[in-house]
């Protein structure tokens, strides 16, 4: 069993539609009053039917009380790391602390370039992002001395100015399935963000990555338990039980249950743009779960909360 003792998140995936214009928003404030922890956004900016993902997670800051709010994941290769640390601080401190980064390295590379991006292989684009990882968190790092400087191969940062500070530290996410992008996570990140429709295997499929990525935590000299492991999931509520995530809310609670204790994800993302679901989510699915870990825990079958992270 495997696992890393987090506190248990709950959250939804919201596709950015332009129409209706503000379903998005309507949603995340569904998740908020629902009492859901965060509320994340796909971020495709060659994409015109969708909202730019970083001016909706700024309306949507401003229409929603508590809940904590992220891309998943920010197209980086549009996105200039400098610019976006400082933007990122900026809706922190808005919002009172209330934005994390979920980053990814970039897809879609014929859009991206049409963009105005530069087409990058996979190799560099891991490197692009572990870099653009050092310029964002040298930005935030108000309190050191000098400027930000990076001889990067694709990021050249010469003296930038640091600042301003985000009201809290703000846990860069990093959505990766191929092994050195799983070595990137367990050296650098504070989570990792895949899709569970993206593993061939299911949830089996987490083991092996989980281990790449714990692996990689040790010999850096870090905790894997630093590493918060996050899930983006779909299914469908029902009467009767049909497949995994497919059927009444104590089944879905017992199987993210498991989740937890056999692979340690802490942090449950519902991929829906359907009020009812976010809704059944947040009240039904996301308590009985919380209840089931605490009982195992309470048993010995895992380790004891270690706070947020």
């Amino acid at each position: 069993m495997t696992d890393y003792g987090h506190d248990l998140r709950f959250g939804t995936f919201v596709t950015p539609t332009v129409r209706p214009v503000r379903h998005a928003v309507d949603l995340a404030v569904v998740a908020d009053r629902a009492g859901l922890d965060l509320v994340t956004f796909q971020d495709h900016p060659y994409q015109p039917s969708f909202h730019d993902t970083w001016t909706l997670l700024s309306y949507v800051a401003a229409r929603t009380e508590r809940v904590g709010l992220s891309g998943n994941v920010l197209n980086l290769p549009l996105r200039q790391p400098a610019v976006l640390a400082r933007a990122a601080a900026s809706l922190d401190l808005l919002s009172g602390g209330r934005v994390e980064l979920g980053l990814g390295a970039g897809a879609f590379w014929d859009a991206i370039e049409a963009m105005g991006g530069h087409r990058l292989s996979p190799g560099q684009a891991r490197v692009a992002l572990e870099e653009a990882i050092a310029v964002i968190r040298a930005v935030w790092a108000a309190d050191r001395r000098g400027g930000v400087r990076l001889n990067g191969r694709h990021y050249r940062i010469g003296g930038a100015k640091r600042g301003p500070a985000p009201a809290h530290d703000i846990a860069i996410w990093v959505g990766a399935y191929k092994p050195r992008m799983l070595d990137l996570v367990g050296r650098v990140a504070d989570g990792w963000l895949p899709s569970l429709s993206y593993l061939p295997g299911g949830p089996d499929d987490l083991t092996g990555m989980n281990r790449a990525i714990d692996e990689a935590a040790e010999t850096a000299g870090r905790d894997p338990a630093a590493v918060r492991r996050l899930l983006n999931i779909s299914g469908e509520f029902a009467g009767t039980s049909t497949a995994f995530l497919h059927g009444p809310p104590d089944q879905w609670a017992e199987e993210l249950a498991g989740l937890v204790l056999d692979h340690g994800v802490s942090t449950f993302v519902l991929a829906t743009d359907d009020a009812a679901s976010t809704e059944t989510f947040a009240k039904d699915v996301a308590p009985a779960t919380r209840e089931l870990v605490a009982a195992e825990r309470s048993r010995g079958g895992g380790s004891q909360p270690a706070g947020r992270g």
